[in-house]
């Protein structure tokens, strides 16, 4: 089943995409998949839970994406699996696992390419959250109560590491207009309003998909 309504976050780090995510869900009465979905991932895959923190959205110079798309066709117990170094099987129970969720729940998904892995969901929809850099660095300073200089390198580093993660396993551009169907940025509409924004969309997309069917 695709009918259910799958809301899928990007983010810039800072930018409170992930609490963006989580006051929509509970606005829409839904459950918000996070670091959560690294769990659902272990236990569906049987690995190692601590395997998937230590490779969580962080790119892999090594990964050949067509391999490992033939392999998702073909299942999981073919030699080419058997095969496969740790970090690909991880992406694969991601992938996997994001796919598992839509067809089962509407919910919103925050990262991890799950707005790639349902490009085909027809009720998908994908976010994009921004910010300004002050604002940014300030929300990370308060959050975890270090320095400016710290807050910011953080940030760049964060930012570096899941574009590079995002436009390694996708064929899109983290972060573009172009790859996502909604971009709001955070530091001139709030959080709630982040919220209200999405949710409007979400319902003219919807309403606008039924229209096309008729």
């Amino acid at each position: 089943m695709k009918g259910n309504l799958v809301i899928t976050i990007g983010r810039e780090c800072g930018s409170s995409g992930r609490l963006i995510g989580q006051k929509l869900a509970a606005s829409l009465g839904v459950k918000c998949y996070d670091k959560e979905l690294l769990a659902l991932a272990a236990k569906n895959s049987g690995l190692c839970e601590e395997l998937f923190k230590t490779h969580d959205e962080k790119p892999t110079s090594s990964f050949l994406y067509s391999l490992v798309m033939d392999t998702y066709s073909m299942g999981y117990n073919t030699s080419a699996y058997m095969d496969m170094p740790i970090n690909h099987k991880i992406f694969l129970a991601q992938f996997d696992t994001i796919k598992k969720l839509a067809d089962e729940e509407s919910c919103v998904i925050v990262g991890r390419c799950a707005d790639y892995a349902l490009a085909d969901y027809p009720n998908m929809v994908s976010v994009f959250i921004s910010g300004n850099e002050e604002d940014k660095i300030r929300q990370l300073m308060e959050r975890h109560d270090i320095s400016r200089e710290k807050a910011k390198d953080i940030m760049i580093k964060t930012d570096k590491q899941r574009s590079s993660y995002y436009n390694y396993y996708s064929s899109k551009r983290w972060g573009s207009c172009k790859s996502y169907n909604l971009c709001i940025n955070s530091s001139v509409v709030g959080y709630d309003g982040a919220v209200a924004i999405i949710k409007e969309f979400a319902k003219q997309k919807q309403e606008f998909m039924k229209s096309k069917e008729k």
